[in-house]
């Protein structure tokens, strides 16, 4: 195995990292953006009003994007030991 294999490997798996969790990523900072609007024109410095929406935000983005990102774990996990043969020796 060539070093220029392990790091596109490597490059495959952080792609697919990347790309199962940016939904989650992108709810809670979209949350997070407006608690924080929401906080500084009423002036309540409530430390745990940004903690609950983004739970619950987070919550719902796993229960609805849940299959897709299942679906992008398995198809690479599928595609690796699909093709091991090829990475050992």
């Amino acid at each position: 195995m060539s070093p220029e294999f392990i790091i596109g490997l490597a490059g495959d798996a952080l792609y697919t990292v990347l790309k199962a969790s940016m939904p989650m990523l992108v709810v809670a900072l979209t949350i997070g953006l407006i608690v924080s609007i929401f906080q500084a024109t009423t002036q309540i410095q409530e430390q745990t009003l940004a903690y609950v929406p983004k739970i619950v935000g987070v919550l719902l983005s796993i229960l609805f994007f849940g299959p897709w990102i299942l679906t992008t774990v398995y198809d690479f996990t599928y595609q690796l030991l699909n093709n091991l043969y090829k990475y050992i020796g």
